[in-house]
């Protein structure tokens, strides 16, 4: 069977996506980059996106300690200290908490999508090499998952070709679906499309958009 090759995010620090992890980076680094004078403003701006009262306090904190820094003029010290390393530290710490609270923006739901869109790409690929060469369509043993293979097709399934087991992989095709198309295509030499195929076999109308999205009709 093609089993499609686990999803590996491509951001080494955590689970959530590229940008998503990239951005909070960026944004824990601010206080150190900086040297500490957009601090007070790198929580703020997380307050006003999340307020909680864990940033509100933080906000204020380093408010206070940013304006005892100015109206000292003490630019270097432990003030600077407190805002820079400390503050970069602290936001670092609360990064995933700021930008994913919930857990939903990495291996969840970014990965599936991304995973979905790949195997799309590569079903629509694989289509226009099928339909520019049939024959070498068949060579690479695209749409057949129950024979060896190394051509990736995003899922597709061979509908003239493929066995009744195989037929079953399509969304809403059932074992006695598979084993009326299969026997169909016997008398009737294969199918063209889904439509021709829903059509001649009597599929559920519900089912055919699906067919016709994994359903490959080499002939």
């Amino acid at each position: 069977m093609n089993v499609p090759e686990p999803y590996e995010p491509r951001v080494p620090s955590d689970s959530m996506s590229e940008g998503r992890a990239a951005l909070s980076v960026t944004w824990a680094a601010l206080p150190f980059l900086s040297l500490g004078f957009l601090t007070p403003f790198t929580f703020g701006a997380a307050l006003l996106w999340r307020r909680t009262a864990h940033l509100l306090v933080s906000t204020a904190v380093y408010g206070t300690v940013f304006a005892l820094m100015v109206l000292t003029g003490t630019l270097l010290g432990p003030f600077t200290f407190l805002l820079s390393i400390v503050g970069c530290a602290h936001a670092f710490l609360i990064r995933r908490q700021v930008f994913d609270p919930d857990g939903l923006a990495g291996v969840g739901n970014d990965a599936v999508v991304e995973r979905v869109r790949r195997q799309r790409i590569l079903r629509d690929k694989a289509r226009e090499l099928a339909a520019s060469d049939p024959r070498l369509a068949r060579e690479l043993r695209i749409g057949r998952p129950d024979l060896p293979r190394q051509y990736k097709d995003g899922g597709l399934i061979d509908v003239n070709h493929a066995p009744a087991e195989v037929l079953t992989l399509l969304p809403g095709v059932t074992a006695e679906l598979a084993e009326r198309i299969v026997r169909v295509r016997a008398e009737t030499g294969g199918f063209m499309s889904a439509e021709e195929m829903a059509a001649v076999v009597a599929l559920p109308p519900a089912i055919t958009e699906d067919v016709a999205e994994y359903g490959l009709f080499l002939r």
